[in-house]
């Protein structure tokens, strides 16, 4: 049996290792626990990220060496090759090198005392008389353990595995989507200043593609879909695809990763006795993009801070914790809501409906209205304030028309 924490998280990504920074901050004694032998790999994500979002956490700007690229917007792209582009005044995201923005999180966990145990795998939850109080882990191998603490925040990601242990419900797994993500080189034409976003069911089914620039000619290009191999439909997608082939035709793959998406957009139960749970296993994530950095880690301050209540009164029960819960959807709820209410109407499109889309935005020129779309991570919020244009309302209502009719 090992040494006593007050908390134990389990997965040493971005969003464990900032609720463990933010506890350790206050001086709270903190274990985590990652299955790997180092931290940030394998990098399963892009790293394209909301500047603003950066921001809001305290975490901008970030050291040169993490940021590969800014972008002032993206371009949209019909499976015709129809296009239509949103472009800023100033930069909007960045993208960063997830290996290196994963260590650097957990390195200033470190400087509060943060422990980190590599090479770990968390087995199970050691459960008491109904309440979390520890886990069990195999650390290098050797015979399991068991790590024994007031609580336990799960921030394993996809795998759910530690969660389903607490009786609680895991996200949707319909709403979940093969990704595949491609470190490419040789790529010709690019914006270096837009991101490249391609929709269509003949290269994503379920989803989209993506070209993000990097310098010297290389660039992040990747897919998720609801079905289909992700491997084949990556190389249709830069070999077939009427735009994109002409950026990618020479280009050469230096390395792939594969991995599921959750899409997120409902609110789970995300708290028991002694337990909470952060980041892509508690569906923290956009269900337009797939992008759930910037919330889950927003949440997992939260849920540093609700930890903190707990330990100051030593009460980890789950009304108590439950706050986390309140806090968390009073923060996503809405735009959650928003965000899979669109997922759903883009998924039930056909192609022809989707170049109808693009058409109609570019002729429409709604670049200029989506000037106040600033905020990519809260978006459901950010199609409230463009709801002042009637460009933008009549829009929507167009867009509206054209999903009625996809389900007629």
């Amino acid at each position: 049996m090992q040494s006593f924490s007050d908390v134990v998280v389990v997965g040493g990504g971005p969003c464990g290792s900032f609720a463990a920074l933010n506890l350790g901050k206050f001086g709270v004694k903190v274990t985590v626990f990652e299955e790997h032998d180092e931290i940030g790999v394998p990098s399963h994500c892009t790293g394209h990220i909301s500047i603003k979002g950066l921001k809001h956490l305290g975490l901008y700007p970030l050291p040169s060496q993490i940021v590969e690229n800014t972008f002032y917007g993206a371009n949209f792209y019909s499976p015709k090759g129809g296009k239509f582009s949103i472009r800023f005044s100033s930069p909007v995201t960045c993208v960063v090198n997830r290996v290196l923005f994963d260590k650097y999180i957990a390195k200033i966990a470190e400087t509060f005392g943060v422990r980190y145990h590599l090479s770990s795998r968390v087995e199970s939850l050691f459960i008491e008389n109904g309440f979390v109080k520890g886990v069990n882990a195999n650390q290098n191998g050797k015979d399991t353990e068991k790590f024994l603490s007031k609580m336990v925040i799960d921030a394993e990601g996809t795998s759910s595995k530690i969660l389903r242990q607490t009786g609680l419900t895991t996200f949707d797994s319909l709403m979940l989507v093969n990704g595949v993500q491609a470190e490419v080189e040789n790529v010709e034409d690019a914006e270096s200043d837009m991101v490249d976003v391609f929709l269509g069911r003949d290269y994503a089914p379920g989803f989209y593609a993506w070209l993000v620039p990097k310098s010297g000619g290389k660039a992040k290009v990747g897919l998720a879909a609801k079905k289909g191999n992700p491997k084949e439909l990556l190389r249709r997608f830069m070999f077939k695809h009427p735009v994109a082939s002409r950026k990618l035709h020479n280009a050469r793959i230096l390395q792939t990763e594969f991995h599921p998406l959750p899409l997120g957009g409902s609110i789970l139960k995300l708290y028991s006795n002694g337990f909470l749970a952060v980041g892509d296993v508690a569906s923290q994530v956009k269900p337009t993009t797939g992008g759930g950095v910037i919330l889950g880690m927003i949440c997992a301050k939260v849920a540093s801070e609700v930890a903190r209540v707990a330990l100051c009164a030593n009460d980890f029960s789950s009304e108590l914790l439950g706050t986390y819960q309140k806090r968390c959807e009073e923060i996503l709820g809405f735009d959650l809501t928003v965000m899979l209410a669109v997922r759903r109407m883009l998924s039930a499109m056909s192609d022809k409906k989707i170049d109808d889309v693009i058409g109609f935005c570019a002729k429409f020129g709604l670049g200029e209205t989506l000037q106040n779309f600033r905020d990519i991570d809260f978006q459901g919020q950010a199609i409230l304030k463009t709801l002042r244009s009637p460009k933008m309302l009549i829009t929507i209502i167009y867009f509206f028309f054209l999903y009625l009719s996809a389900n007629i």
